[in-house]
């Protein structure tokens, strides 16, 4: 897929936690076509200590308004420099980059399950509005520390079927995202996740067990997005690869987790 770099401006910064934010961009021009599960690479402008573009999941495309929706994880330098622009402003970006999701070769009646953590959650949104559109009725699972960190639920619930855990209980049900009862209560057919690693082998782990198809999205640490630096290694049955070129999502057969 042919990658673009662009300039695009900043149509809306919304605060949605104290450590997360969501950055809406466009372009002049009509945006590329985008594929759940995608990232883009950001240059981070006026942050003296961020010499490398950032990778960010793409978290949506709107394209009646040919915007992108980038959630935003507030953890260093650059991430800190990001949450602070405002309307206007200019962000450089190349795009679309990696490998996305597959879209499930199923009846559309099929249970789809998408199973997001933390700011893993963010590309779930995308990758369920595309299966909507398809005819598929996709149900998200959230997990969470507690409700003040579960992101953009209005949005998951115009898409599909919520279910929520959080470790602290204050919202859905309390423990981690394989302890909830929906996966014992549902016949489910794929399973697509993306969050911390010990979350997605807990829930490859579950699928493998269950027979399941699944697919992970990994966020191994990037710093060039085009498989030049090496970084963003993983050992798979077929030997290292980058997960920024092979990836971010792999099938789990392809990897080699102790599953």
């Amino acid at each position: 897929m042919k990658k673009y770099v662009m300039d695009m401006k900043v149509v809306e910064n919304l605060r949605l936690h104290p450590m997360y934010c969501l950055l809406k961009l466009t372009a002049d021009k009509k945006l590329p076509e985008m594929i759940p599960g995608q990232f883009v690479q950001v240059r981070v402008d006026g942050s003296p200590q961020t010499f490398l573009r950032r990778p960010i999941s793409i978290n949506y495309i709107d394209k009646e308004a040919n915007e992108l929706w980038l959630l935003i994880q507030i953890v260093g330098e650059g991430t800190k420099r990001m949450a602070e622009y405002q309307p206007g402003d200019t962000m450089n970006i190349i795009l679309p980059l990696g490998n996305g999701f597959s879209i499930p070769q199923l009846p559309v009646d099929s249970k789809l399950l998408l199973v997001g953590g933390g700011v893993g959650t963010a590309p779930m949104l995308y990758l369920g509005d595309t299966l909507k559109s398809l005819g598929f009725e996709p149900a998200f699972l959230l997990g969470a520390r507690s409700k003040d960190d579960i992101m953009q639920l209005n949005e998951f619930e115009k898409t599909g079927e919520v279910y929520i855990t959080t470790e602290d209980g204050s919202m859905g049900e309390k423990g981690f995202v394989t302890h909830h009862s929906i996966l014992a209560e549902k016949k489910i057919e794929q399973i697509y996740t993306c969050g911390p690693k010990p979350m997605m082998v807990a829930v490859a782990k579950y699928a493998k067990a269950m027979n399941i198809s699944c697919y992970v999205s990994l966020e191994n640490m990037m710093a060039c997005g085009i498989g030049a630096c090496l970084c963003c290694i993983e050992n798979t049955v077929k030997g290292n690869v980058c997960v920024c070129t092979e990836g971010p999502v792999f099938n789990i057969n392809q990897l080699t987790w102790q599953i």
